[in-house]
């Protein structure tokens, strides 16, 4: 680390503690030359960019917006205040820079939306339901109110579009 008044590279650390709920190490620290104290902050590097693989194959880049718009719009005049929203995609962002390798297929987010909503919000869920698996008939509306009924088995692997 060099010093930001004098250059130096060389220093001792003289605090160090969790930061920004234990995502972060703050430190400060001590130039051993001009001796100015200051603060640094050590992260887990997370890939900066994640493609999203679309139904005609194309590739783009993930938008964290995107996603928290069709939050929203599937959220719209239900009980779920926007830091309920912010949370899930949250979730899903940082499940995703986790699990995959920076390519993910549209069919992963859809899935893990639909498994947030569910918890969250059943009115929510069936919206999102309904454009993600591209709905024409009333018939399908209610074969996935049906499958609400049943308790929701997380450790099964859902086929897609099943």
């Amino acid at each position: 680390m060099r010093c930001p008044k004098c250059g130096c590279q060389d220093d001792k650390v003289i605090d160090s503690r969790a930061s920004r709920e234990g995502a972060a190490i703050r430190r400060r620290r001590e130039c051993l030359k001009c001796e100015h104290r200051y603060t640094t902050y050590e992260e887990i590097e997370k890939p900066r960019k994640i493609t999203i693989i679309k139904r005609d194959g194309r590739r783009e880049d993930f938008e964290r917006e995107k996603l928290v718009t069709s939050l929203k719009r599937a959220c719209q005049k239900r009980p779920v205040s926007v830091e309920q929203i912010e949370e899930v995609a949250k979730k899903i962002l940082n499940d995703l820079i986790d699990t995959t390798d920076g390519e993910v297929g549209y069919r992963e987010i859809g899935e893990r939306v639909m498994t947030e909503l569910r918890a969250l919000d059943k009115v929510a869920y069936i919206r999102y339901a309904s454009i993600y698996r591209n709905f024409e008939e009333p018939g399908e509306f209610l074969t996935e109110i049906k499958k609400l009924e049943k308790p929701h088995d997380t450790l099964t692997i859902r086929l897609p579009g099943v």
